[in-house]
């Protein structure tokens, strides 16, 4: 009998010990579990603020170089009608008037180029700390695999 409670003993025992250490190996990663998980998030916060803040600074830049563009475009259009005033013939008024025309135009076309090139700019700069938050996911994806 003592041999048999002995070993009943030692039964219970190992099982114990066994579920206690897979206890212990599910608790630890799970502790592993949330702090990955924080870390990632935290990252994730980061990328979210980073692209914001280019995105900001784009904008920043896109209104500068409207006013820019406008406060140069109400010069030219007030210089260009002093001109006009001040022509002695029709001959000059037109010739005023056409120069002033397709300046405007060669004006206005750069920048097109410029705000596009901007809003290009912004928008690869801001997509960048997301693009790269979007890859860290898929990577730990499937590295769970």
């Amino acid at each position: 009998m003592a041999t048999s409670t002995k070993t009943a003993r030692d039964t219970v025992e190992t099982m114990t010990a066994a579920g206690n250490e897979a206890f212990k190996e599910g608790f630890e990663k799970t502790i592993k579990s949330f702090n990955e998980a924080g870390s990632f998030h935290k990252e994730n916060l980061d990328a979210v603020i980073a692209s914001a803040t280019a995105a900001g600074k784009g904008a920043e830049k896109l209104n500068a170089d409207t006013i820019a563009f406008a406060k140069k475009s109400m010069e030219d259009t007030v210089a260009a009608s002093k001109a006009l005033t001040s022509a002695k013939s029709v001959q000059e008024m037109v010739e005023v008037h056409t120069n002033f025309v397709k300046s405007s135009m060669d004006a206005y076309l750069a920048q097109i180029n410029t705000v596009t090139d901007l809003y290009a700019g912004t928008v690869k700069d801001s997509m960048a700390p997301l693009n790269a938050r979007v890859s860290a996911a898929v990577e730990m994806v499937q590295s769970q695999r």
